[in-house]
Parts: structure tokens; C-alpha cells; sequence
């Protein structure tokens, strides 16, 4: 019998009630479709530290103010708090797994009323002193404590990838906003560029005006092309500020407190997408990571609530010493002690277990959703800029064709306006689309670089299968989190 008792008390101990815990299903596929076989492969980046992914454009200035971002950024800094607030939760959730030990001492003075029966009888006056140690266990039968250690550590990894995924969009958004500012620039120097081709223009104009050659329109249309062009430079200063006051917030500095210079010009390229990503790219993505993690503590608050059918076994026990004075506290005859289970069992509540087994059962089934939309979305975002980068790349080619073709034209036009055959509004038009064509292509490019920014976000922090041990799925102390 006794054996047979300690094998169902170490069954008992054993199981857990609830279901165990199974990943959901999600749409999945063997390779992005906007990745076809004649896509230039990458070249070999094995020189750069794994997780740094921007420096993959080789800008050492970006380099420099996204490793701010761990440093001083505040919404970083939350997030971390954050997952230290997770931590310590998981913490709680562990100690009831232990037994509670609670010492206690005191010194109570009493007064009891006196009889009045047959006579009047003083009261008395006692005091008593305790010294006692009292443990409390509740035996984990059912698998309730268990399944809440569970929930919450599965909780403490979902906030480790929340904060992975901070940072990885904080990234983006800085090295996104980074390239906007410098496309700006570039857009600065082409007109600045065109405006010296206009005062140039504007001089010919003036000189063949004062030898009668051409009407006074001409010099008139020559210079409000100029100062239109010199609107259009000043303007650029309003965008560009704004950008490096967001830079500023991003790497955790005041905005008057960073100060990007310009660049004349700005050669970094869009980086080479490899062909055939896998889609097991995604497992990288934090995001998702943080969703999974958050259906697998969904599940086990299942078993939390159905424990509650059950009854809860908890094991008591004190000992100390009682004595009315000080000099005998201490001692044999006044040591107590007790020791024994009891058990806590609901009969009625009016449909709660159930009604909170129900509730966890619907929060299961409500992550479990939001799972599979974060790995669509998540699907989505790589085709969306993997189809971007192909087709700004064929609108790149295009581009710069037609800024050949306003080169050659206004060549023409101004040949032409200097012999006399068409009018100024002609070298008007042909410069205006030339440096409208110019500041095409300087856009496209920018849009091409965030494009590639918004790609490497969308998988994870990059596209080589390597950069999984630093790609956003480790926690801020960097333990490992693989799903």
C-alpha cells in the first residue's frame, strides 16, 4: 500500500492538466516569389559582425548613429524595462513551486475581566511571549503552478522579442530617414548646379538682349527660372532639418545637439538581394517571434484555469516556543509545534471555473490568430519590397535613359537658341525637365535604398541564415530565444 501511494503521489506530481502546448499552423512556402533565378547573388559579407546589418551600405556616419540607438534610446530603454518587468514576473511565478517559511515573534499583554459571582474578582493581567517558524507548500498535483511558471516564461520570451523588435524598427526608422537626408543633399547639389547653369543663362540672355537680339521676355523668363530654382533649393533646408531633428530623437540626443554635414555627393549602392530566399527566413522576424511566444502562454493559462476543478492539497506546519516570561521561553515545556495537509475543495460557484476556462480558452484562440495574421503580414512585407526593389531597379534604368535624353536635348535647344531659331521658352522647358529628370532619379534611388532598408526589417535584420544568433530573436542579455 505504501508503495503503491508514493507511485500515484509521483504520477500525480508529475502531470499537468491543460493541453500541451503545439505550435499553430501558419501559411508558409518554400520561397518568396519576387525572387527569380536571374537575380545578381550577394556577395560574401562574412567580415561584418552578425547583427549589424546596415553596415551592409558601407556608410561609416550610419554606422556610427545606429550604435547610439542602444545607448540612448528612450523607447529602447522602456522596452527593455519592460522585459526586466517580465523577468521578475516569471520570478513570482516560480516561488509558489517552493515552500514559504515565515518566522514570527511578538509579546502580547492581556487584561481578562474579573467574576462577579459569589464576590467581586480582580481581572487578571498576562503576558505572553512567542518565538515561532511556520512553512506553507502547496503541493503542485495538478499541474497549475506548473502551467503558470509556463504562461510566464513564455510571457518573458514574447517581451525579449518585443524587444528585439524595437530595436530592429528603430533601426530601420534611423537608417531610412538617414538615406531620405541624404537624397536631399544630393537634390541640394544638383540645384545648386542648375542654379549656376541659370545665372550663366541668365547672363547670355542679358547680353543678347542689350545687342537687340531678343526680347525683353526672355530676360524676364531667365530670371524667374532662376529664382523659382533658388525656392526650390531653399525649400529642401525645411525637409532636411526636420530629418535630422528625428535622427537626433532616434539616437537619444536633443535635436539641437546633432549636427549632420552635408555631402556634396553620395555614391553608397542598393546592396544585392541573393535569389531564392527561404521563407524560414521569418522565424527571425521578432515580431512573430513575439506572437508565437504569447499563443504558447495563452495555452497554458488553459491549464492554469482547468486546474481550478480540482482540489488544492497544501501542507502546514509551525513550531516555536510559548511562555508567559522571558526566562522560560526557550525551553522544553514550552515548545509547540503542528503539523498536517488540508485540502480546499470548490462545490459551487455559480459557473466561474468554467466561465474563466471558457475566457482563457477564447484568449487562446484570439493569439493564436493574431499568430497567423503577424506571419501573413509578415509574408507580405518581404513581397512588398522584394517586388519594389525589382521594379525600381527596371524604373532606375528607365530613369537614367531619360536623364540622358534631357542632357542631349537641352544641348540642342541651347545651340539652337544661340543661332537664333527658337525662342527662350524652349531652353526653359529643356532645362526644367533635365533637372526635374535629375532629381527623378536622385528620388528613386532613395526610394530604392529604403526599399532595401524596409526588406532587411522584414526578414529579420538581413538575408543570410547566419545572422539568426543576433537578428533580434535573443533577449537584451543574450541568451538564446529559438522558437
Amino acid at each position: 500500500m505504501r508503495k503503491t501511494c508514493v507511485t500515484l503521489f509521483v504520477l500525480l506530481a508529475g502531470c499537468a492538466v491543460g493541453p500541451d502546448y503545439r505550435r499553430p499552423e501558419t501559411a508558409a512556402v518554400e520561397a518568396f516569389r519576387e525572387t527569380p533565378p536571374g537575380w545578381k547573388q550577394a556577395e560574401p559579407r562574412d567580415d561584418i559582425a552578425r547583427g549589424k546589418w546596415w553596415q551592409v551600405f558601407g556608410d561609416p556616419q550610419l554606422d556610427a548613429l545606429i550604435e547610439k540607438i542602444d545607448v540612448s534610446n528612450q523607447t529602447l530603454a522602456a522596452s527593455e524595462a519592460q522585459y526586466r518587468q517580465a523577468l521578475a514576473a516569471l520570478g513570482v511565478s516560480r516561488a509558489a513551486l517552493f515552500p514559504s517559511l515565515d518566522a514570527n515573534a511578538s509579546a502580547v499583554r492581556s487584561r481578562s475581566p474579573g467574576s462577579t459571582l459569589g464576590g467581586t474578582t480582580a481581572g487578571r493581567t498576562l503576558t505572553n511571549y512567542s518565538a515561532s517558524l511556520s512553512a506553507d507548500w502547496e503541493l503542485d498535483l495538478w499541474g497549475r503552478v506548473r502551467r503558470d511558471v509556463e504562461s510566464a516564461q513564455a510571457t518573458a520570451r514574447a517581451s525579449a522579442a518585443d524587444v528585439g523588435a524595437a530595436r530592429l524598427s528603430l533601426q530601420a526608422q534611423l537608417a531610412t530617414s538617414y538615406f531620405q537626408l541624404r537624397a536631399l543633399d544630393v537634390q541640394r547639389q544638383l540645384l545648386d548646379s542648375a542654379v549656376e547653369a541659370l545665372k550663366k543663362s541668365l547672363e547670355l540672355t542679358e547680353n543678347r538682349y542689350r545687342q537687340g537680339v531678343v526680347a525683353r521676355a526672355d530676360v524676364v523668363q531667365a530670371d524667374a527660372q532662376l529664382k523659382s530654382t533658388l525656392v526650390q533649393a531653399v525649400d529642401l533646408g525645411v525637409q532636411r532639418a526636420q530629418l535630422e531633428h528625428a535622427i537626433a530623437v532616434l539616437t537619444g540626443a536633443p535635436p539641437s545637439q546633432l549636427a549632420i554635414p552635408n555631402l556634396d555627393s553620395y555614391g553608397i549602392g542598393v546592396p544585392a538581394v541573393p535569389p531564392g530566399l527561404p521563407s524560414a527566413l521569418l522565424e527571425r522576424r521578432p515580431d512573430v517571434a513575439a506572437a508565437e511566444r504569447r499563443v504558447q502562454a495563452s495555452n497554458a493559462q488553459i491549464g492554469v484555469a482547468k486546474a481550478a476543478y480540482f482540489p488544492q492539497l497544501t501542507l502546514s506546519g509551525t513550531t516555536g516556543f510559548r511562555s508567559p516570561d522571558t526566562a522560560s521561553l526557550f525551553t522544553a515545556p514550552s515548545r509547540f509545534w503542528s503539523i498536517g495537509p488540508a485540502i480546499v475543495q470548490s462545490i459551487f460557484d455559480a459557473g466561474l471555473r468554467r466561465a474563466q476556462t471558457e475566457q482563457a480558452i477564447a484568449a487562446y484562440d484570439a493569439t493564436v490568430a493574431n499568430y497567423r495574421q503577424v506571419a501573413l503580414t509578415a509574408l507580405q512585407d518581404v513581397e512588398d519590397n522584394l517586388a519594389a526593389l525589382r521594379i525600381l531597379e527596371e524604373e532606375a534604368r528607365a530613369e537614367e535613359d531619360a536623364v540622358q535624353a534631357a542632357r542631349l536635348s537641352l544641348s540642342l535647344v541651347l545651340n539652337q537658341y544661340k543661332a537664333g531659331t527658337v525662342s527662350y521658352l524652349n531652353v526653359v522647358t529643356a532645362q526644367t525637365a533635365l533637372l526635374n529628370e535629375e532629381r527623378n532619379a536622385v528620388g528613386i534611388r532613395g526610394r530604392r535604398l529604403a526599399a532595401a532598408v524596409a526588406l532587411i526589417k522584414a526578414l529579420g535584420g538581413g538575408w543570410r541564415e547566419a545572422d539568426n544568433s543576433a537578428s533580434g530573436t535573443s533577449d537584451p542579455a543574450g541568451h538564446s530565444q529559438a522558437k
